[in-house]
């Protein structure tokens, strides 16, 4: 009896967590195409780019929404939820696991796993090596936790640094709608790379710290995600550093030329 019971339950969260990976995809085919509609009624340049570039502009479209969804959805979780409390749950939090947490990261695979789909078909248009290797890793580390229940509070932590996605995005609408010398270009880096310091930078430090401080949970991990917590995390890392530096120097190029152009009109 317990034993049906058992597989009864993890039969449905096969079929929940397969639902929500379709839902992901579905959600990326829907924006993509809302985005398509959309976007001439609003942005009159959006008729004069290239099919490829349009193509581009679309993608960006379902990566923003789910940054969005997903930093909404990790704030809910290591915030106002009481998923990942301490006081409630004690050293269980590292177990700590809802149908709700693994819809999320369902939906959050089904995105990767579309996303991925195009960069592949359309490589390199849509990024490089570095892309693919960010999502390939992305996808193995939400995978093993949403099938064993463990490690979500760091895998939502890691999801919260898609916050700074709609500003990445922001980035390369203006300077495809021939904004790049704007004020809101100027700005938006400057959001960029404050962003990416707390998102990417910082909270990544807090990461290692925190996990530092809970090693005796993490030690309760199954051995492939154990090694992974180990590993994963500091190659996402080492990318957030190089591609932090490559948006600083691209800030200090932007105000520099903000300030000579200044300078001219005086």
């Amino acid at each position: 009896m317990t034993t049906g019971f058992d597989d009864a339950f993890v039969s449905s969260r096969q079929l929940l967590l397969l639902a929500s990976i379709c839902s992901g995809a579905l959600m990326c085919k829907i924006v993509y195409d809302l985005t398509s509609f959309i976007s001439p009624l609003f942005f009159s340049v959006y008729g004069n780019l290239n099919n490829k570039v349009k193509m581009e502009w679309n993608n960006r479209g379902f990566s923003t929404f789910h940054a969005v969804f997903t930093s909404v959805a990790s704030i809910y979780f290591l915030v106002i939820s009481d998923q990942f409390d301490e006081n409630v749950h004690g050293d269980s939090v590292i177990n700590s696991t809802t149908r709700l947490s693994e819809s999320v990261m369902g939906i959050s695979l089904g995105y990767f796993i579309a996303d991925l789909a195009m960069i592949f078909w359309h490589f390199p248009t849509l990024g490089g090596i570095e892309y693919v290797f960010h999502h390939l890793i992305s996808m193995f580390a939400i995978f093993l936790s949403v099938t064993s229940g463990q490690s979500q509070f760091y895998i939502f932590l890691v999801l919260l640094s898609e916050a700074t996605t709609p500003f990445v995005n922001l980035r390369w609408y203006l300077d495809n709608s021939g904004q790049k010398g704007s004020k809101a270009y100027m700005l938006n880096g400057i959001a960029l790379f404050l962003g990416w310091l707390v998102a990417r930078i910082l909270l990544f430090i807090y990461f290692f710290v925190h996990m530092y401080l809970h090693f005796h949970q993490v030690k309760q991990v199954f051995p492939l995600g154990f090694y992974s917590l180990l590993t994963l995390p500091p190659a996402l890392a080492v990318m957030n550093l190089l591609w932090f530096w490559k948006i600083t120097k691209g800030l200090i190029k932007t105000l520099s030329k903000a300030k000579t152009s200044g300078m001219k009109k005086q």
